[in-house]
């Protein structure tokens, strides 16, 4: 089967590259970072084994199947020969223009491009290179084993033919692609999630209620799977604070002002369950 190039290696990158190799898929991960690309293995191997625990569907994810199929690398050698790149580095602007800058020369032509961003605008990031109609954005939802939904982003310049081999590439790793009409900042997820998170924030930081509290009124009151400060913990609470930067940046809009706690919290580097506490320990 193809050859799928994974760039960023962290949380979302890692459960990528698990999924795309469970299909079948050859992977690529690349990352900066040598201490990130070292440690991802161990990480991936302890990732499956609790996921395994906590749904019956994937019991029979293997480990030493999944790895073997991933290559774990810091440089850009073989993207010339891969059918898609799923970018995923972190959420700021100026790295990602800068990534896909580098992109443009190391890919080739026939290449596709999957945003994997929570907020930053597709059509912005292909600019950057000489097709962007072959740039479409694909959210996928955390944690990425256990949700088969991909919040698929038209950009300005994304073709149709690039959206219907989008809709194609998902469905075989059993992800349902919706599609997202237009590109704009935030797109339709993320610009309610992180209401919900900030707001939740805000509550804690006012002593209204405690995050056990706020999180058991949205799983027990509204049927969500989770309650927004435990989303925030697995998200990252340093990822949360920059998207919602984005999101003030790009509309210019109070409703987007990121609580303080949160800031607070992410200088103290509790950063959630990557960091080992935030709004809960873990």
């Amino acid at each position: 089967m193809s050859v799928i190039a994974v760039v960023g290696a962290g949380v979302m990158g890692t459960d990528i590259a698990s999924t795309l190799s469970y299909y079948g898929y050859n992977v690529i991960l690349k990352d900066i970072h040598p201490e990130v690309l070292e440690e991802a293995p161990r990480i991936m191997r302890q990732k499956i084994r609790d996921y395994k625990m906590i749904s019956t569907d994937l019991q029979d994810w293997n480990a030493l199947d999944i790895l073997n199929r991933i290559t774990f690398t810091d440089n850009y050698d073989a993207f010339d020969e891969v059918s898609w790149v799923i970018e995923n580095i972190t959420e700021d602007l100026d790295a990602k223009i800068s990534l896909y800058k580098e992109l443009n020369h190391r890919c080739g032509q026939d290449t596709l491009f999957a945003v994997n961003t929570s907020c930053l605008p597709i059509t912005k990031l292909a600019s950057q290179l000489s097709r962007p109609d072959r740039v479409i954005g694909m959210h996928f939802m955390n944690p990425v084993p256990l949700n088969d939904i991909v919040e698929t982003v038209h950009g300005f310049h994304t073709s149709s033919e690039t959206e219907s081999t989008a809709k194609v590439f998902l469905n075989s790793i059993n992800r349902q692609p919706l599609l997202v009409k237009r590109d704009f900042p935030g797109f339709v997820s993320n610009r309610l999630s992180h209401l919900f998170m900030n707001e939740a924030a805000f509550l804690v930081q006012e002593g209204v209620a405690d995050p056990e509290q706020i999180d058991a009124i949205f799983r027990k009151g509204y049927s969500h799977k989770m309650g927004p400060l435990e989303t925030a913990d697995l998200i990252g609470l340093d990822t949360v604070v920059q998207s919602l930067k984005v999101l003030f940046d790009s509309y210019q809009d109070s409703k987007f002002r990121c609580c303080p706690l949160l800031m607070q919290m992410v200088d103290a580097g509790l950063l959630g369950r990557k960091s080992g506490r935030g709004f809960y320990s873990y």
